[in-house]
């Protein structure tokens, strides 16, 4: 899998959520490009799934389970990584939930904090961690998966019964735009990638209201991330990439 020609020979990345969908295809894209990955998640046998994979095709992968809301096993996914690898130079935090479908005024708190848990505090532990390797060596790349749905209100109708997932997924864009300004001295970008509805949420029936007339594909926004997450990407911080077939308004 290692040749001079790949965009991340010689990198090691981070992917949450890794054992399925949009970050199993980000762990895979990565690997081919030359990266060791550490494939991190709550599901162990989805985990070494994957890397299984990754292996199979002469790739390096770890699987490290981890809850992203429990702040230990976050600390212990980032020095694991470190130990194994020696280093750390991407993180992509692509675990999340779709969070409860209900009127705010029918909230359960437990519901609201479980979901900003997962899809954002995980992905500021994550972060955090990282970057306490990442600024002394004065590289790295963070790279946030959000959602066009979650993007309501950002120019944007809104989307109703989703205000958990949505208030998630804005913070997280607000998080990528305001540590991209506070690591950027320090050479560490940071960026986010928003899908539209993706072939693992079977949304076919959303697919009439895109531009392109279809959804997009996992292989497609785990393209975006890799470019984020490459140097070809070296001018590009703070920003927000929707990939989405031209879906503007949907999960």
């Amino acid at each position: 899998m290692h040749d001079a020609a790949m965009r991340l020979k010689d990198k090691v990345a981070i992917v949450t959520g890794g054992g399925k969908g949009i970050g199993k295809a980000v762990a895979l894209a990565f690997a081919r490009e030359g990266a060791s990955v550490v494939v991190a998640g709550r599901t162990l046998a989805a985990l070494q799934e994957t890397c299984d994979e990754i292996r199979g095709k002469g790739g390096n992968a770890r699987p490290v389970q981890t809850d992203v809301t429990i702040e230990e096993q976050v600390i212990w996914m980032v020095v694991e990584t470190v130990k194994e690898f020696g280093k750390v130079d991407i993180l992509v935090n692509n675990s999340g939930v779709a969070g409860p479908i209900v009127k705010l005024q029918d909230m359960e708190l437990a519901r609201w904090n479980e979901t900003l848990a997962i899809d954002l505090t995980g992905a500021m532990l994550a972060s955090r961690e990282v970057l306490k390797y990442m600024v002394p060596q004065r590289s790295g790349a963070i790279i946030n998966i959000v959602s066009e749905g979650g993007r309501a209100g950002d120019g944007k109708s809104g989307f109703p019964l989703r205000s958990a997932y949505c208030a998630a997924k804005m913070g997280l864009i607000g998080m990528t735009e305001t540590l991209a300004i506070e690591v950027g001295e320090h050479n560490v970008r940071v960026n986010a990638v928003s899908p539209g509805p993706v072939s693992e949420e079977i949304m076919k029936d959303l697919a009439a209201g895109s531009s392109l007339k279809r959804i997009s594909e996992e292989a497609e926004v785990a393209a975006a991330v890799l470019f984020l997450a490459s140097d070809e990407a070296s001018a590009i911080t703070g920003q927000t990439l929707p990939v989405s077939c031209g879906q503007h308004i949907v999960f």
